[in-house]
């Protein structure tokens, strides 16, 4: 089934006819329930949602605004509304791990994707990042993404066609490997690279190939032994400014009257973020005002033998192939169903 109501002849209203007006059959909306709980569903005539607290008929609230709260014959409440960005990412279904919508924005913005930019992006995981990246760039831009795996690839694509409601026009996912895929672009074409993989460090010849004077690097790693060796691989090359690294943090607050508190429970750690900037050609690194100890002079250690260098190693989540094959399956199928408007094309080319 295609969706005949959204209109994407034109760049200014691509993806707002999902997120505006009434509520349409085929629109993916969030319910919250008599408990606090969140789902995620997708109206169909016809359809019901049930849960353990009650439910509605689909049919009841297809072509009402957005923003609706439904009162069941048992007098329980659901509220009902559009999921925003952030709430489909953290409820879509994953392959590889997310990148949370905290560090996503913080990258957007502290990598100034800008709207017409040519940005790469590696690996594309199960699609968050690529989303965000996607509406900085917007659909005057593109994006690369760079995916190893043929079942992530997959399940990135069917989870951002069923966002935006088919594929973005700026979008070129592939799959294979970044630096081939760095290598093999012009000279200095692109203006940022965002990099979400187990060793960015074996990338910064292609980086510096591909990346244009001044482009911004953005490099998201998960340990300090990581984010260790990048650090001095990038400083090694003298290519580029003198890299900032930092993380980021959030804590929900607890509002109940007087009780205004912060939550007991946050999203604390979840990666490192490395930002630094392409030097000109034959331009040698601005000199440190200051000497590094001795102790982090060169490089050496464990984490040198790369063998050793696994995603379980640095303590990253990794599915069962038997759970990313169900999640591929279903997802892809969600996709050509809701999002069918130009996947069928790409397949085909």
């Amino acid at each position: 089934m295609t969706r005949q109501r959204n209109n994407f002849d034109t760049a200014d209203s691509f993806g707002q006819p999902t997120r505006r007006g009434p509520l349409s059959e085929g629109d993916r909306v969030q319910v919250r329930d008599p408990k606090g709980r969140f789902h995620q569903i997708i109206l169909v005539r016809g359809g019901r949602f049930q849960s353990n607290r009650g439910g509605f008929d689909h049919d009841d609230i297809i072509g009402s605004p957005d923003g609706q709260v439904i009162v069941t014959d048992e007098g329980r409440q659901f509220q009902i509304l559009r999921p925003l960005q952030v709430d489909y990412v953290m409820s879509m279904p994953r392959g590889a791990a997310v990148v949370y919508p905290k560090d996503a924005g913080v990258i957007t913005h502290m990598g100034d994707i800008f709207p017409g930019a040519r940005v790469v992006e590696a690996g594309a995981g199960s699609g968050a990042l690529s989303m965000a990246l996607l509406d900085a760039v917007g659909p005057g831009g593109c994006l690369i993404s760079v995916e190893r795996r043929q079942d992530f690839a997959d399940i990135a694509a069917a989870n951002v066609d069923l966002w935006f409601g088919r594929r973005h026009p700026a979008w070129d996912l592939r799959v294979g490997d970044v630096d081939a895929v760095l290598a093999g672009l012009e000279p200095a074409s692109v203006d940022r690279v965002v990099l979400d993989m187990l060793a960015p460090w074996e990338n910064i010849g292609a980086v510096t190939h591909a990346l244009m004077p001044g482009g911004v690097l953005v490099c998201y790693i998960a340990t300090v032994t990581q984010m260790s060796r990048l650090v001095e691989e990038l400083r090694a090359s003298q290519r580029f400014t003198d890299p900032i690294a930092w993380e980021d943090m959030r804590r929900e607050w607890h509002l109940d009257g007087l009780a205004v508190r912060p939550e007991h429970r946050m999203v604390a750690h979840t990666g490192f973020l490395v930002i630094t900037r392409l030097l000109a050609p034959g331009v040698a690194p601005q000199e440190r005002t200051t000497r590094p100890a001795k102790a982090a002079e060169g490089l050496g250690g464990a984490w040198d033998e790369e063998q050793e260098w696994t995603l379980e190693k640095v303590g990253q989540r990794v599915n069962s192939e038997k759970k990313v094959r169900k999640v591929r399956r279903d997802v892809v199928a969600q996709a050509d169903t809701w999002a069918s408007d130009g996947r069928k094309e790409d397949a085909d080319e």
